[in-house]
């Protein structure tokens, strides 16, 4: 059994609070990512499952073993950190072998390891050279047989791609999540970079300040972030936020923003926004999910201006003044908007997310 559960866990730097009352369980097989900006405490969490953090309070369950007070040789982890950890002096096979061997392993059980873990990573044809012969996206690879081949119950990873360039990170994100897939490791991985969480993860628990805001599937985050935060930090661009006032009544309300219109309220959200009636809110809309067209109905469309236009190849991403904000649309590339240019704006009412002001949190959730 690997799962792994976190009971109140917290870590504290003498003031500082890294990891703050964090608990989470995380189901066998699963990939867990835990995603947030630097500093939030992730990798602090992530070291306290494995080990090499002592954590100040809590406890850390992997199966039905309570390991908070074992080594991380006990614990039956493996990790793959930030830096290659490669040894420069040895061959990419005794690199891969080199926990095998710690272990005193049998010399047919390494090579069997060791043989099946680079062919997974394919790097089969690497394994006579050293590291100074082979690429930084191989190097990579090697740090990763190398986990993989310790046949742990769970594997750690520690933004295992942040310093490969942009094209190995496309293709180790896709070859890193087949090969998991393969193996049914339990693993957590460790991220800022939301694109990487979205792709990879079965679920995400997006992280600051030491805590998780919001933990979900990475659709549910995307599309209904618990406040602007998670909002504003994950996708690309990230959420549009909007003031707007509500009016309205008889079951129909409306969103205007000042000078340039008003959108209807849906009916899921109705009876959330009924108590907010006069005052203001904060409208939150993916650049996706908003409509660009001059028959747009002008009692629920917004009128904005085009400052700037960048084409992106498959759309055209819009950089638009709102009366005294700015927001990203994204558009079809054949609609041939030009800067300056007066455009009116309709919101899915669906994809509409709807937050409190004082307290940022979306109201409903």
């Amino acid at each position: 059994m690997s799962e792994i559960r976190l009971e109140r866990i917290h870590k504290i730097y003498k003031e500082t609070r890294a990891v703050d009352d964090v608990s989470l369980d995380i189901k066998q097989g699963e990939f867990m990512v835990l995603l947030g900006p630097s500093g939030c405490g992730k990798t602090t969490l992530l070291r306290s499952i494995a080990g090499l953090e002592e954590i100040n309070a809590g406890r850390v369950w992997i199966g039905d073993k309570d390991v908070t007070d074992l080594p991380p040789r006990h614990r039956r982890i493996a990790m793959v950190f930030q830096s290659y950890a490669v040894f420069p002096h040895m061959t990419v096979f005794e690199n891969i072998a080199f926990g095998l061997r710690m272990q005193k392993l049998a010399k047919d059980v390494v090579d069997k390891r060791v043989n099946s873990s680079a062919e997974l990573l394919h790097i089969e044809n690497l394994l006579e050279r050293y590291p100074s012969q082979v690429s930084g996206g191989q190097r990579q690879r090697i740090a990763v047989a190398r986990a993989i081949a310790m046949e742990s119950e769970v594997l750690l990873m520690d933004e295992p791609l942040s310093n490969l360039d942009a094209l190995l990170r496309l293709e180790m994100r896709a070859e890193l999540k087949r090969l998991l897939s393969e193996i049914g490791s339990t693993t957590v991985y460790v991220t800022h970079d939301q694109v990487e969480a979205m792709s990879m993860g079965d679920r995400i628990a997006v992280m600051r300040s030491g805590k998780i805001l919001q933990l979900g599937q990475p659709l549910d985050v995307y599309q209904t972030p618990v406040d602007r935060f998670v909002g504003g930090f994950i996708g690309n661009p990230p959420m549009n936020f909007v003031t707007a006032e509500i009016s309205g009544g008889d079951g129909v309300l409306m969103a205007g923003v000042e000078g340039v219109g008003s959108v209807k309220v849906d009916d899921a959200h109705t009876e959330l926004l009924k108590p907010f009636v006069g005052k203001p809110v904060t409208l939150g809309i993916r650049a996706e999910n908003i409509d660009v067209g001059d028959d747009a109905p002008e009692g629920d469309s917004l009128k904005a201006r085009v400052l700037v236009v960048e084409p992106l190849g498959s759309h055209d991403l819009l950089t638009c003044r709102l009366g005294d904000e700015q927001l990203k649309v994204s558009t079809r590339p054949d609609m041939e908007i030009k800067a300056g240019q007066d455009i009116r704006l309709r919101f899915e009412h669906e994809r509409t997310v709807w937050m409190d002001p004082d307290s940022e949190r979306t109201i409903g959730m």
